[in-house]
């Protein structure tokens, strides 16, 4: 099914929960393509086909009306002109289609480009995935974190930003079969998802059970190729000799990254931790620091233990080396 018929359906089907009264009856505007992100949106579509509809539409709670909305305006034709870079040319020149380039409208420093800007809280507003999205975009983040239902909606902001968007899997216990965290997977990058952070058994690995460990985290692997795939390993759960363990699973399988914290555990990033799994997976592997990270020092600590990856909820007082407030991710 391409776009136009699968635009065709929604509004079939928007017309009919108007005819029984669930919405209110009113011109579908999915027809005007781009003109669907200006004003208020009665529909849209994610890119697995995925409807969203403002809460008033539904007799909810009025959308907020402050600054950001549902969906991110369309760029004028001035921002887009400005997005145009010469350097651009020279890339596409050496044999790429497609280019993003993110250039940051706010100063920051370097560690920036380290940071997962993470709202996993299930509390999310659509507002306040808006506000991490903008915020990302500002410092040029690496990537956007966002619960699995948020995927689609982060991809539309960020689209063409260079940010990526990243998203969670067997999250936050890791008790779910392999089967479950694939299609998962499958789902969020349908979604937008440009990076998965999985979770891995917990209870397997801890009763040794290092094949159905490995097992979990290649189905996901499988699910995610040509994406980048990052393992959740809980180390506040954890020995030593498990971390390493998880670690050496996890490379197995052909995980990119191993990551410390899902921020529920109960525990979060130690510099000790990530020396013990940059030792565990050598130079060459991703390490995401994650969880309890709230300020300039604590990531420059976990970037100088090893990490290359920072998960954190607290990333623009880390940027600008300002006070985070509350506890957070």
């Amino acid at each position: 099914m391409n776009e136009a018929q699968l635009r065709t359906v929604v509004e079939e089907v928007v017309k009919a929960l108007a005819a029984k009264g669930f919405l209110r009856a009113g011109k579908c505007e999915c027809e005007s393509g781009p003109k669907a992100l200006k004003g208020e949106v009665k529909t849209s579509i994610g890119s697995a086909g995925k409807v969203f509809s403002n809460a008033a539409d539904w007799g909810g709670r009025p959308q907020s009306t402050g600054q950001f909305s549902a969906l991110p305006p369309k760029p004028s034709q001035d921002e887009a002109d400005e997005d145009a870079h010469v350097d651009a040319q020279v890339i596409q020149a050496c044999g790429a289609s497609r280019v993003s380039v993110c250039k940051p409208t706010k100063q920051g420093t370097d560690a920036a480009r380290y940071v997962d800007h993470t709202l996993l809280k299930p509390n999310a507003t659509q507002d306040e995935i808006a506000k991490l999205c903008e915020e990302a975009k500002a410092f040029c983040f690496a990537s956007v974190c966002v619960n699995p239902s948020y995927v689609a909606l982060a991809a539309q902001y960020l689209r063409g930003s260079g940010v990526k968007v990243c998203t969670v899997v067997g999250f936050p216990l890791g008790s779910t079969t392999p089967t479950v965290k694939a299609i998962e997977a499958r789902d969020a990058i349908a979604n937008g998802a440009d990076e998965i952070d999985m979770v891995i058994n917990i209870g397997a690995l801890k009763s040794g059970n290092d094949a159905v460990v490995y097992d979990d985290i290649k189905a996901v692997r499988e699910a995610t190729r040509g994406k980048i795939l990052k393992v959740i390993l809980e180390t506040s759960l954890l020995s030593n000799e498990e971390k390493i363990r998880a670690c050496v699973l996890a490379k197995k399988a052909g995980g990119d990254f191993v990551k410390t914290s899902t921020g529920f555990g109960g525990g979060g990033a130690t510099v000790e931790d990530i020396r013990l799994m940059r030792g565990a997976v050598g130079p060459l592997m991703g390490v995401k620091a994650s969880g309890g990270i709230r300020d300039a020092k604590g990531a420059a600590d976990m970037i100088a233990a090893g990490a290359t990856r920072l998960g954190t909820s607290a990333s623009v007082a880390i940027v600008t080396d300002a006070k985070a407030d509350g506890k957070g991710y």
